[in-house]
């Protein structure tokens, strides 16, 4: 139940989803005529059959942000648990939404509507049975077309020989340090800074990855995360993200202040 599921944070692909819905919604209670749809005249169905579409659209869409909110709160990390939430708040708010809709547009005034229960298992469940399966589908889509876009983008570090090699977004790599025969990565994993040891050496893996910038003989940097200069008793360090201060020897320190006061400007 906690493990990972796919996730895309684009609010486009959200709309595209949520328009999805609203159209879905539409043809099924057109051509389905549950309840006393089939009374509606044709110019009736299609005033009042859209605003079911649009506010199942809307539920969706309002719940975008408790969405990214849960996702920041977890580390960006979604997991099941999470995607299960998420789309019983949906269906509990449209159910809602739709329920007053009924009672206060569509048969507002009108004598004897139907009950609570009845029209849940008339309509609610039937709409839901056929809605439910597609958004699923449509959302571990656009997740799985994120997942793959992000990992054709991953740099990775390799380890010598049979050893395991670490793939990664290079924006989440912070730095590398070294290690005797290995190198210490710093990087994040969501918004939490994680340390990988890996079997190789420094000069190998600064050679393979030109993005990164030497500081000092036992250290390589993404400039990316760079936050600020500090001197102290002569010697010099960078402070990067995380808190993770990395220091500057004086055979690199022209070049890092060339580099970094160049993509600072």
């Amino acid at each position: 139940m906690h493990k990972k599921y796919p996730f895309d944070p684009s609010i486009k692909h959200h709309i595209f989803i949520a328009l999805g819905l609203a159209l879905w919604i539409f043809l099924f209670l057109y051509f389905t005529e549950p309840i006393d749809v089939s009374e509606f005249s044709d110019s009736e169905k299609l005033m009042y059959l859209p605003l079911y579409g649009l506010i199942t659209a809307m539920s969706y869409l309002c719940f975008i942000p408790f969405q990214n909110w849960l996702y920041k709160k977890s580390q960006l990390q979604w997991k099941r648990i999470h995607e299960l939430v998420f789309l019983i708040v949906f269906i509990v708010m449209s159910m809602t939404f739709s329920r007053l809709l009924y009672l206060y547009v569509i048969v507002y005034g009108e004598p004897n509507p139907y009950t609570l229960g009845y029209h849940i298992t008339s309509i609610f469940l039937p709409a839901i049975t056929v809605i439910l399966p597609i958004l699923i589908i449509g959302r571990f889509a656009f997740g799985k077309y994120k997942d793959k876009k992000l990992e054709e983008q991953k740099i990775e570090i390799q380890g010598e020989g049979n050893y395991e090699s670490l793939r990664l977004l290079l924006n989440d790599l912070i730095c590398i340090q070294s290690s005797d025969n290995y190198v210490e990565v710093f990087y994040l994993d969501g918004t939490i800074v994680k340390k990988s040891l890996i079997r190789n050496t420094l000069s190998k893996v600064s050679e393979s990855l030109p993005e990164l910038l030497r500081t000092h003989r036992g250290y390589i940097i993404n400039p990316f995360h760079f936050q600020s200069w500090k001197t102290e008793k002569g010697k010099h360090f960078l402070n990067l993200s995380q808190s993770i201060e990395v220091p500057i020897s004086k055979t690199y320190l022209d070049v890092v202040k060339d580099q970094l006061n160049s993509t600072t400007v």
